[in-house]
C-alpha cells in the first residue's frame, strides 16, 4: 500500500525571502519615506489621547495582518509578497479568504495609524497616493499576471473575494 504523498518541509531560504523582502517594505513604506520627508517621528506621536490610541491599534493590526500573510505565502504559495518572487501556488487561505489584497491592507492600517498618531496634511496626502500606485499596480500588473498563472482557479477566487473591501460571507454562504 502507498503512503499519501506528503507535502514538502518549508524551505528556510523561502522564510529567509519572505523576511527580507517584506522588511525592506515596512521599512521603505511605513518607516523610512514618512520618517524622511513628512517628519513623522516617535517624538511627535501623542499616544495619550484616544487618536492616539487608535493609532497605536491601527499600527498592531496592519502588522499582525501583513505577518499572517507573509506567513500564507511563505507556508503555502511557496514564494514571498514581492512580485518578482511571487508564491508558486495561488494563496486563497487565512486572511486571503476575506480579501484579495490583505497585505497591501495591513500597510493601510500601518500608515494611518502613524497619521493618527502624528497628523500631518502632507502624509495624508502620501497615504492616498501611495494607495492610488498600488491599486494601479493591482490592477496593471498583478491581476493579469495571477489569471495567466492560475487561470480558472484565479477566476473563481476573484468572483468569491473583493479586491479591497473584506467579506466574511463566501457566495456559497460558508465564512
Amino acid at each position: 500500500m502507498n503512503a499519501p504523498p506528503q507535502r514538502p518541509g518549508i524551505s528556510w531560504w523561502v522564510v529567509l525571502r519572505g523576511l527580507v523582502w517584506s522588511a525592506l517594505f515596512v521599512g521603505v513604506v511605513a518607516i523610512y519615506l514618512p520618517t524622511r520627508y513628512f517628519g513623522l517621528a516617535p517624538s511627535r506621536a501623542s499616544i495619550a489621547t484616544p487618536s492616539g490610541v487608535a493609532g497605536l491599534l491601527g499600527i498592531g493590526a496592519g502588522a499582525l495582518l501583513m505577518i499572517a500573510c507573509v506567513t500564507e505565502f511563505v507556508t503555502r504559495g511557496r514564494g514571498t509578497p514581492m512580485p518578482m518572487d511571487p508564491p508558486r501556488h495561488l494563496v486563497v487561505r487565512g486572511p486571503y479568504r476575506f480579501v484579495r489584497n490583505p497585505m497591501y491592507l495591513g500597510m493601510v492600517l500601518v500608515l494611518l495609524g502613524e497619521l493618527a498618531l502624528a497628523f500631518s496634511p502632507g502624509f495624508a496626502g502620501y497615504i492616498a497616493g501611495w494607495f492610488a500606485c498600488i491599486h494601479l499596480l493591482v490592477v496593471l500588473y498583478e491581476e493579469p499576471t495571477l489569471r495567466r498563472k492560475f487561470g480558472a482557479d484565479y477566476e473563481r477566487y476573484t468572483r468569491e473575494v473583493g479586491r479591497w473591501w473584506p467579506s466574511f460571507q463566501r457566495k456559497d454562504g460558508r465564512l
